[in-house]
Protein backbone atom coordinates (compact mmCIF):
# COMPACT_ATOMS: atom_id res chain seq x y z
CA UNK A 1 0.00 0.00 0.00
CA UNK A 2 1.19 3.63 -0.99
CA UNK A 3 2.40 5.82 1.89
CA UNK A 4 2.49 9.11 0.17
CA UNK A 5 0.45 10.89 -2.62
CA UNK A 6 1.60 12.84 -5.27
CA UNK A 7 0.06 16.86 -5.60
CA UNK A 8 0.78 19.49 -7.60
CA UNK A 9 1.46 22.93 -6.14
CA UNK A 10 1.51 26.37 -6.90
CA UNK A 11 3.40 28.77 -4.94
CA UNK A 12 4.55 32.33 -5.93
CA UNK A 13 8.10 32.81 -7.40
CA UNK A 14 9.24 33.83 -4.08
CA UNK A 15 8.51 30.55 -2.27
CA UNK A 16 9.67 28.54 -5.28
CA UNK A 17 12.75 30.23 -5.26
CA UNK A 18 13.28 29.90 -1.85
CA UNK A 19 12.48 25.85 -2.08
CA UNK A 20 14.57 25.56 -4.95
CA UNK A 21 17.86 27.40 -2.92
CA UNK A 22 17.58 24.95 -0.28
CA UNK A 23 17.50 21.83 -2.59
CA UNK A 24 20.70 23.44 -4.29
CA UNK A 25 22.88 24.27 -1.27
CA UNK A 26 22.56 20.87 -0.23
CA UNK A 27 20.19 21.22 2.56
CA UNK A 28 17.43 19.17 1.29
CA UNK A 29 17.59 16.53 -1.02
CA UNK A 30 14.37 17.10 -3.14
CA UNK A 31 11.58 19.91 -3.31
CA UNK A 32 8.93 17.20 -1.76
CA UNK A 33 11.41 17.08 1.18
CA UNK A 34 11.47 21.46 1.43
CA UNK A 35 7.80 20.72 1.35
CA UNK A 36 7.46 18.04 3.86
CA UNK A 37 9.43 20.01 6.62
CA UNK A 38 7.68 23.31 6.23
CA UNK A 39 4.42 21.13 7.07
CA UNK A 40 5.87 19.61 10.04
CA UNK A 41 6.86 23.27 10.95
CA UNK A 42 3.95 24.31 10.97
CA UNK A 43 2.24 21.54 12.25
CA UNK A 44 4.52 21.98 15.25
CA UNK A 45 3.84 25.05 15.85
CA UNK A 46 -0.16 24.35 15.65
CA UNK A 47 0.26 21.56 18.51
CA UNK A 48 2.33 24.45 20.57
CA UNK A 49 -0.41 26.82 20.24
CA UNK A 50 -3.26 24.17 20.97
CA UNK A 51 -1.27 23.02 23.75
CA UNK A 52 -1.06 26.72 24.97
CA UNK A 53 -4.90 27.22 24.82
CA UNK A 54 -5.58 23.95 26.34
CA UNK A 55 -2.92 23.99 29.35
CA UNK A 56 -2.73 27.82 29.95
CA UNK A 57 -5.23 29.72 28.50
CA UNK A 58 -8.56 27.75 29.10
CA UNK A 59 -7.79 27.02 33.06
CA UNK A 60 -6.63 30.95 33.71
CA UNK A 61 -10.24 31.78 32.24
CA UNK A 62 -12.41 29.23 33.84
CA UNK A 63 -10.49 30.51 36.88
CA UNK A 64 -11.41 34.10 36.01
CA UNK A 65 -15.16 33.17 35.50
CA UNK A 66 -15.33 31.04 39.09
CA UNK A 67 -14.13 34.53 40.23
CA UNK A 68 -10.16 32.45 41.82
CA UNK A 69 -8.16 35.11 39.70
CA UNK A 70 -8.19 38.42 38.97
CA UNK A 71 -8.53 40.56 35.74
CA UNK A 72 -6.64 42.87 34.46
CA UNK A 73 -7.58 46.17 31.85
CA UNK A 74 -5.90 46.25 28.93
CA UNK A 75 -4.83 49.60 30.37
CA UNK A 76 -3.57 47.96 33.54
CA UNK A 77 -1.56 45.90 31.18
CA UNK A 78 -0.22 48.87 29.77
CA UNK A 79 0.69 50.03 32.68
CA UNK A 80 2.52 47.44 34.05
CA UNK A 81 4.05 46.61 30.74
CA UNK A 82 5.06 50.55 30.60
CA UNK A 83 6.83 49.80 33.96
CA UNK A 84 8.91 46.78 33.21
CA UNK A 85 10.20 47.77 29.89
CA UNK A 86 10.29 51.09 30.20
CA UNK A 87 7.61 54.45 29.40
CA UNK A 88 8.17 54.90 25.27
CA UNK A 89 5.21 53.15 23.81
CA UNK A 90 5.60 54.20 20.31
CA UNK A 91 2.37 55.81 20.32
CA UNK A 92 3.95 59.18 19.73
Amino acid sequence: MRTTQQMSITLPNEMAAQVKARVASGEYASESEVIREGLRALMARDNAVEKWLREEVVPEWQAVQRGEASRLSSNDVRDRLNAAYGKDTGDE
